[in-house]
């Protein structure tokens, strides 16, 4: 079964669990108004429905209605409010609009009442209320589609326990409200969710979007689940774990889904991760999860469009490669601390997208700086701050797009370039702080892709950052400086980025900030429901 053409697949039963949902659910046996309709549950378009979520706003493409009541599709975007509450509120991105919630997620200063992280947290119970339904339902049907729901559950459940802490737990659907779960707890839940699964899910293959199979999670989703946990089980639980983060890892990059290293033409290897041929290039190799993106069949403002068009200003568009049409929203652009990840001494040159990389010594340095101050120092103002060109929907071979109005890009949700990274600084962490040539071969065989230079260990610092040359821009940021101690609490000053906690050169952090809170709306319609502290 191919994901790629899943426009409209919803039963009406689906429809119902949109609307109007945060921790709790109503009763779905109810009598249809429309007596044409029909209740019975449709096996496929539930199982599509519970990946849709997670590309499509709602039930009818980019400008149809929202699954979320009263929100709008980019509100409560899967993609890109996983892109701004981890990347606006860390050292790599910034942006210049006005919109209600951004200028919080710029300062860190966002509240119970922020409009966006409300729409996010919907988001993900709407999308686990989706999987507790399907797998109410469908039970029994097709052992490896139920496997891949459960999966797709622990990893909804997943972004609530990152961002959120301690939060409504359900594993069915309720007419009740949810009590909450602990933080440490829910981390075992999905633990042990995601390993009696992984066994019945898809044998890992390398796909392209042409492939049966492809867009839908392998077992090696599962396993890169679990080691992005392990690396972050201090945070979740007090105890580390950074060997099993190391072995799941491995398991990963011994797998089917290797680094892509081919470029092609002008076009370098990771340029085409990010491409709108991204499914067809043979870049999909490296993809684990992928998020399917068509410019007619599969369209949505808040997943690849909302990479591009928000970090793309019409002056950037030098060659007329960017393969959409007045499609230039000019918002999202790099804080000085990512370029500095680049060019340590400071000395980027304000040049276009094309010439940035050979300055740098990096394929991945994808910046814009022509007419462009370096610093974010006025955050109102686009051109504060280097742009960043990543993503674009251009096809590799010259071939024209399915649309210039939605891109055809695929969002690489979860990547094996990960698994690199997560090994190698597990590796460091288990020797003293730098890496083994083991964990070294890691990390320079990313550089070896980016034609950087290489190095034969690396200090735990240097991993960080090389995190940042890698996957900057897709939603990591916040997670990994949690994770090192430079985010919120007593370390939170020891390294401070532009307008950090609201102040020009930076500012430390409460350590409250390491969780959202939240929403208001759920505190109010929860009673078992505790908030965060400082909130």
């Amino acid at each position: 079964m191919n994901l790629r053409y899943f426009k409209n697949m919803v039963p009406a039963a689906a429809i119902l669990l949109g609307a109007g949902l945060s921790s709790c659910t109503g009763d779905l046996d109810v009598t249809p108004i429309d007596p044409s309709s029909t209740m019975t549950p449709s096996e496929p378009e539930l199982f599509t429905k519970c990946y849709a979520t997670m590309a499509l706003a709602g039930n009818y493409g980019g400008d149809g209605d929202c699954d979320i009541d009263r929100l709008d599709g980019g509100t409560t975007g899967f993609v890109r409010q996983i892109w701004n509450a981890n990347e606006l509120t860390t050292d790599e991105a910034i942006c210049a609009w006005g919109d209600p919630g951004i200028p919080e997620f710029n300062y860190n200063t966002w509240g119970a009442s922020h409009p966006m992280l409300e729409g996010f947290y919907n988001r993900l119970y709407a999308s686990i209320a989706y999987c507790n339904h399907y797998l109410d339902v469908c039970a029994g049907q097709d052992a490896t589609r139920e496997a891949e729901v459960r999966f797709l559950r622990a990893l909804y459940y997943y972004y609530l326990m990152d961002c959120f802490g301690n939060v409504p737990f359900a594993t069915e659907l309720m007419s009740t409200s949810p009590s909450q779960i602990q933080r440490a707890d829910l981390f075992a839940w999905i633990e042990k969710e995601l390993k009696e699964c992984v066994g019945s899910m898809q044998t890992p293959v390398a796909r392209t979007s042409s492939d049966d199979g492809y867009g839908r999670a392998d077992q090696d989703a599962a396993n890169l689940l679990l080691a992005r946990m392990y690396l972050n089980a201090q945070v979740y639980t007090g105890t580390a774990r950074w060997q099993d983060a190391k072995d799941y890892a491995e398991k990963v990059i011994n797998g089917p889904h290797k680094l892509w290293t081919t470029g092609k033409g002008t076009w370098t290897a990771y340029q085409m991760l990010f491409m709108g041929d991204n499914g067809e290039n043979g870049s999909s190799v490296e993809a684990i999860l992928p998020l399917l993106g068509d410019g007619i069949t599969t369209t949505s403002y808040g997943t690849s469009m909302f990479l591009m068009s928000s970090t793309w200003k019409d002056d950037m568009d030098l060659d007329g490669n960017f393969g959409m049409v007045g499609k230039f929203w000019a918002g999202n652009r790099a804080r000085h601390q990512l370029i500095l990840k680049f060019f340590p001494n400071d000395d980027a040159p304000a040049v276009g997208i094309n010439d940035m990389p050979g300055a740098a010594g990096d394929d991945r340095a994808l910046f814009f700086g022509i007419d462009r101050s370096i610093s974010a120092s006025t955050p109102s103002e686009f051109a504060s701050g280097f742009s960043v060109g990543k993503f674009r929907n251009t096809y590799s071979t010259g071939t024209s797009p399915h649309s210039t109005n939605f891109p055809d890009a695929d969002f690489f949700l979860m990547r094996s370039a990960e698994a690199y990274l997560i090994a190698a600084e597990a590796d460091a962490r288990l020797n003293n702080g730098s890496t083994s040539a083991t964990g070294a071969g890691y990390i320079n065989a990313l550089r070896q892709r980016a034609h950087a230079t290489t190095v034969g260990s690396y200090s735990l610092q240097q991993i960080l950052d090389e995190r940042s040359r890698e996957l900057y821009f897709e939603g990591y940021r916040r997670t990994d400086l949690i994770r090192y101690g430079f985010y919120g609490g007593q370390n939170s000053g020891n390294y401070l980025w532009d307008w950090k906690g609201g102040s020009e050169n930076g500012a430390s952090l409460a350590a409250y900030r390491n969780l959202f809170a939240i929403p208001a709306s759920d505190m109010t319609a929860n009673p078992n429901l505790k908030q965060n502290e400082g909130y």
